[in-house]
């Protein structure tokens, strides 16, 4: 479980290709707190710690991730947002983010509205109806606030810290994103349909 506060960002080391999936070494400050068998998010994804050292450290990604997120673009260079999972009594400064990622959005347009930026992304129909207005989103590992949502589409407003302290900050038009909506909505939908059946 994560929070979607991210205090580390990283960059991609290497990348090999092993049996339909890859591994992936990430360079980052953060690899000094890993040690084998933790979790750690990648642009919002979970993974495991399979090696490390106070410089970089490795996970495995398997092809039902590549799937699902766009970590299958990465490149060497590439930076990425980073978080370490969260511990039990520390504060959950964002929101309760699992680091499975639902599906990829894109970013559709950038706007500036003076100190801040407006950013519209495009998100797969199926996950529309989980997003709404003030509710949360985590767009690659980062916990967002939703400013504004349509059909197929959503935006958010993104403060200078969080562009100069993250990997989205990089992002442009055109770009992936991975996209984690929020649990609490998909329990809700599930009891909503489990009861209405037993009616």
């Amino acid at each position: 479980m994560f929070t979607g506060i991210i205090e580390h960002t990283g960059k991609v080391a290497s990348i090999k290709r092993t049996g339909g999936g890859l591994q992936l070494e990430v360079a980052s400050s953060l690899a000094a707190q890993t040690a084998p068998g933790e979790s750690v998010a990648i642009d919002g994804a979970c993974h495991t710690v399979i090696e490390c050292n106070p410089a970089c450290f490795t996970v495995q990604v398997s092809g039902e991730t590549l799937r699902r997120t766009g970590l299958g673009d990465l490149q060497p260079g590439r930076e990425v947002n980073l978080e370490l999972s969260l511990k039990l009594g520390e504060r959950l400064g964002g929101h309760l983010v699992q680091g499975h990622v639902d599906g990829v959005g894109l970013l559709r347009k950038q706007t500036r509205e003076g100190k801040y930026w407006r950013w519209e992304f495009s998100v797969p129909k199926n996950l529309s109806r989980y997003i709404v207005i003030k509710g949360s989103v985590a767009i690659d590992g980062i916990s967002l606030t939703v400013a504004d949502c349509g059909p197929g589409c959503f935006s958010i407003v993104l403060i200078p810290y969080t562009v100069q302290h993250t990997a989205l900050g990089k992002k442009r038009p055109g770009n992936k994103i991975n996209l984690e909506v929020d649990i609490l909505s998909k329990y809700v939908e599930s009891m909503l349909a489990s009861n209405a059946n037993k009616i």
